[in-house]
């Protein structure tokens, strides 16, 4: 979008990069989402919604490359809820993560689905 128009290998690259020179510090943990209209698919505009299948694949690259880098200990999948609704439903969202995510291990899944989040967040599940 903008000036960053045309420039999408350029700025993946750049993007990974800063990714990878980040997960260096072992005190950083990653979010992961991101169905906002700011990667410039245009799916505000389109007649139908994408579907978990359209999302997993446009977002697969940068999802595989945040959890290869910092690892599956340190990465939590979530919702950017109630702005990613004119681009597609919460459930497409969470089918899409299903979707990336179904190679990994039990163990890894349970991670980047609650645990992480919950260790992140130090949240109390008592």
């Amino acid at each position: 979008m903008g000036s960053y128009a045309g420039r999408k290998e350029e700025m993946f690259a750049q993007w990974a990069a800063n990714v990878t020179e980040l997960a260096k510090r072992e005190n950083v943990a990653m979010k992961l989402g991101g169905g906002m209209l700011l990667g410039g698919e245009g799916w505000d505009k389109r007649e139908r919604p994408a579907s978990s299948q359209e999302f997993a694949d446009i977002r697969r690259p940068y999802l595989m490359h945040c959890i290869e880098q910092f690892g599956p200990d340190r990465c939590t999948f979530e919702s950017n809820f109630p702005v990613d609704n004119s681009v597609f439903g919460y459930g497409v969202l969470w089918n899409a993560y299903k979707r990336v995510a179904a190679d990994f291990s039990p163990t890894e899944k349970a991670a980047l689905f609650h645990d992480t989040a919950v260790r992140v967040y130090r949240i109390n599940e008592d």
